[in-house]
């Protein structure tokens, strides 16, 4: 029953699977209000148009269901950012699920201005990080929007529940959505995420059947494979010299990284709610992208300023992990990271085999790497080996003024 306070029209995020289909019927039944939904393209690799058709069936207006392929903006915007800094949430985790967030967020925002909704909805549980990312991204984009929860509304108690509530409403339920899925799946063009049932135990190796974007490392050729990757910037632009469009260029490699079984990771994290949760996620053009990108940065970055980097890494990891891509303090160190990006061009040559990315060879126009300073032999720079005495004398003083003290200290009386 609709309450005084129910929203008009809710732009709901909607993927055209049973759960998401559920919600849009829940919120027209408790609520009374209008549905928009809006279906987002991020490489997922399921087909859309079903997600049309069953809106549709649901009896959303033509006009109300937005299905947009938003692959480009997702890796250049969101992704490529992301991998200027090298980020990894708890030194593993390449946040394939957290990036993607903000991006439907914001279009779900967009579009309820565009129709003049009143409310935004997704369906994320109570238990989750989603929920809040999603979330904090509204408040961030839209700071009075309403916002609809259902899985911390609704009285289901059981998948049973939801299953006759489907049925009772000429909802479609798959035959393998009427019992307990053996584990959820999040996917998008930069990984794919497994969660629950038979991976709850982290004390049990995960079978095999629940990886889907990668070969095991096992079964990978027994013949590596060379590729170079081009950078301009700090943002992969080419693999072996052809130029390819952001999404292109994380698809190839993609494919690169499932033939040669790199991007696996069986992890147990800290979620942002406070709880430990394991997950295995597969991210192969994502592994291949990091070790590359540290690869050109090795020669084109300076000493300190790459440090610097490194020591912010995790507090920017963190953020987007816990959902604030739109804060503040997320742009201000995207700034200095992007600063720290001008001049990482040029070219990486990386080595896949069985599960492994090794860099094999680095150049660019503004490498400051000089072999003149490095090798054994006398050379022409104004390096003079003399010089290092002082500056390792320097260093030492405080360890030898310590030093002196606690002889003192300890020499008998």
């Amino acid at each position: 029953m609709a309450d005084l306070a129910a929203p008009k029209k809710v732009v709901l995020a909607y993927s055209g699977g049973l759960d998401t289909s559920i919600i849009l019927k829940w919120l027209q039944e408790t609520y009374g209000c209008e549905v928009v939904t809006f279906t987002a393209d991020l490489g997922q690799g399921e087909e859309l148009e079903p997600a049309r058709k069953k809106a549709l069936m649901l009896g959303i207006k033509p006009e109300n269901i937005f299905i947009e392929d938003v692959r480009e903006e997702f890796v250049r915007d969101y992704v490529f950012p992301m991998f200027r800094a090298n980020t990894l949430y708890e030194g593993q985790y390449l946040l394939g699920t957290s990036i993607a967030r903000p991006l439907i967020a914001k279009r779900q925002i967009e579009i309820a201005r565009k129709v003049g909704a009143d409310a935004v909805s997704h369906g994320s549980t109570g238990k989750g990080n989603d929920q809040v990312r999603y979330e904090v991204a509204y408040y961030a984009l839209e700071p009075d929007i309403r916002i609809i929860a259902p899985w911390r509304e609704w009285d289901f108690k059981s998948r049973e529940a939801m299953i006759e509530f489907a049925e009772q409403n000429q909802i479609p339920v798959a035959k393998d959505k009427r019992g307990e899925a053996p584990f959820s799946v999040d996917a998008n063009l930069l990984h794919s995420s497994s969660e629950g049932k038979v991976l709850e135990d982290p004390a049990v190796e995960p079978p095999e059947f629940v990886y889907q974007r990668t070969i095991s490392p096992e079964a990978a050729p027994d013949k590596a494979t060379v590729i170079t990757m081009d950078f301009e910037r700090g943002d992969p632009v080419a693999i072996d010299g052809q130029r390819l469009s952001p999404a292109e260029l994380l698809t190839r490699l993609n494919q690169l990284g499932h033939d040669n079984g790199v991007g696996r990771l069986d992890l147990v994290e800290n979620r942002y709610v406070g709880m430990k949760s394991r997950g295995v996620y597969e991210t192969p053009g994502g592994t291949i992208l990091l070790w590359a990108h540290r690869g050109i940065e090795s020669i084109t970055l300076d000493r300190n300023a790459g440090h610097l980097k490194d020591e912010l890494m995790p507090r920017y990891a963190e953020l987007i992990y816990n959902g604030f891509w739109f804060s503040p303090e997320r742009e201000m160190l995207q700034a200095l990271i992007d600063k720290s990006q001008e001049l990482v061009t040029g070219r990486v040559r990386v080595k896949l085999y069985k599960g492994n990315v090794t860099v094999i060879g680095r150049e660019s126009p503004y490498s400051l790497y000089d072999q003149e300073l490095v090798t054994f032999e006398e050379g022409k720079v104004a390096y003079d080996h003399r010089d290092a005495g002082g500056f390792i004398k320097l260093n030492a003083l405080r360890l030898r003024v310590r030093a002196r003290r606690d002889q003192r200290i300890q020499a008998p009386e």
